[in-house]
């Protein structure tokens, strides 16, 4: 029971630790593209309100960028004293794909980035965009490498296991497997979403506050208007998402849906309580045929029950945190494509109800990003690797009081950081507001390059 008790504790704690993780990168990801937009807008326009967008949101990605790599270091911790058995098993393949990440993507993350944030007046613009092409470059590729990994976690190829240890015979096979198209597609647009709605919903808090400038304009119209376009590309890849998750993973997709017996013509359940000790849900209520349809785009079509399985993941967290993620997303289409439409002409104002909506979904993306990673972490138990290794298997011998104490510590800090990160993104608006008015010109160099030009 001790050791149960143990590894519970350790999978609370390092879900606690990639959740809090993974909310900083999601916004750091896009971000970066997303400052590359507002400077090349600046330098072929030569307007300053898009410099001084660029140099507003520069701030909020550093601070982004400095705790995501905080964060993402007590993960590897973790891997030495709570998760030996996984690097002792398939450290083959998960070390060169980290090593991988490390080398290409955070390395060139950290030259540049110094570029990017001290460099302007300093070296040429030219060479300033270059360094902030270089950052958003660097970003996606790390994200390459860890949905590689993760990807492969989920729909384990090209490899072959000697003397209890997996060994790569296809390269090629491990990193673009089965699942990497969909997961890493999925993962760039949470991250498009959650950053055009933390854009657009501090932008609206300026505007609301009176802040109506040229900037805040440009940043809220840029960031709705992103939103709406990204949005349902975002349906459309977790569509085919959930198509190859049903192919590769169908115990998953059941228990998303809370199917327990192998269904023709399945029902999509809206609200359901599953109850895993009598494998049934209760206060069910569903629409005849729609989870069949979606699923295999037939309305008859197939869809297996958990019973099917010998191994299930638990169902309840897994079919809420779905449920979670399907709603914030229909919100963010309704919302933003409600705001796209109110500003679509360039003089266009939205109403001060729709800026308080935008206000409140400001961390939206941050909540449909987690019930989604929850979907993918949890639905794949008992397993760490999919049918090659279970999480116990890679449960270290730390006890649990210590896990404990570490993980009340971890909880703590976070909570803390969390907060002040917050505050600190709703500080520098408000600052923003100040500055935009005291905004100095470009440096003469760039005036004279522009009017060169």
């Amino acid at each position: 029971m001790a050791e149960l008790d143990a590894l519970l504790l350790a999978r609370i704690q390092f879900a606690a630790n990639i959740s809090f993780h993974i909310l900083f990168p999601t916004i750091t990801m896009a971000l970066a593209w997303l400052l590359l937009f507002f400077k090349l807008r600046w330098r072929a326009t030569g307007q300053d309100h898009w410099l001084a967008a660029y140099r507003a949101w520069v701030k909020v990605f550093a601070l982004s960028f400095a705790l995501g790599v905080v964060s993402g270091v007590t993960m590897s911790f973790q891997f030495g004293t709570n998760w030996p058995g996984f690097m002792e098993r398939v450290g083959n393949i998960a070390g060169p794909l980290l090593g991988y990440e490390v080398l290409t993507a955070f390395f060139l993350e950290a030259t540049f980035l110094g570029v990017m944030l001290f460099g302007r007046g300093r070296v040429s613009e030219r060479t300033h965009t270059l360094a902030t092409f270089l950052v958003a470059f660097g970003t996606s590729l790390s994200a390459f490498w860890i949905l590689a990994l993760n990807s492969w976690m989920q729909t384990p190829v090209g490899f072959e296991m000697i003397d209890g240890q997996a060994h790569a015979t296809d390269w090629l096979a491990v990193i673009f497997n089965p699942s990497f198209p969909y997961r890493f597609t999925h993962m760039m647009l949470a991250s498009g979403l959650t950053c055009a709605f933390l854009v657009a919903g501090l932008s609206a808090y300026r505007w609301l506050r009176g802040d109506r400038g040229a900037e805040v304009r440009a940043t809220l119209r840029t960031a709705v208007f992103l939103a709406a376009l990204l949005i349902p590309l975002q349906i459309l890849a977790g569509d085919l998402h959930g198509l190859n998750t049903l192919e590769h993973q169908p115990a998953k997709v059941a228990a998303m849906e809370g199917i327990w017996q192998d269904e023709r013509g399945a029902a999509l359940r809206l609200f359901a309580l599953p109850d895993q000790a009598t494998r049934s849900n209760r206060f069910e209520i569903a629409i005849p045929k729609l989870a069949s349809w979606i699923l295999t785009h037939d309305l008859d079509g197939e869809v297996r029950g958990l019973d099917s399985f010998e191994h299930i993941p638990p169902v309840a967290p897994v079919f809420w945190a779905f449920r979670v993620m399907v709603g914030i997303g229909l919100a963010m289409l309704a919302v933003s494509w409600l705001a796209a439409w109110r500003l679509r002409r360039r003089d266009s104002q939205a109403p001060d109800w729709l800026l308080r909506v935008l206000v409140a979904m400001s961390f939206s993306g941050w909540i449909a990003t987690l019930a989604g990673w929850y979907v993918t972490e949890i639905g794949r138990q008992p397993f760490l690797v999919y049918g090659v290794m279970t999480t116990a298997e890679a449960a270290g011998p730390v006890g649990a009081p210590m896990i404990a104490t570490s993980l009340a510590m971890y909880l703590s800090i976070y909570a803390v950081l969390l907060v002040a990160y917050v505050w600190v993104l709703f500080h520098l608006a408000r600052k923003a507001m100040a500055g935009d008015k005291a905004m100095p010109p470009a440096p003469a160099a760039v005036r004279n390059a522009l009017g060169a030009r």
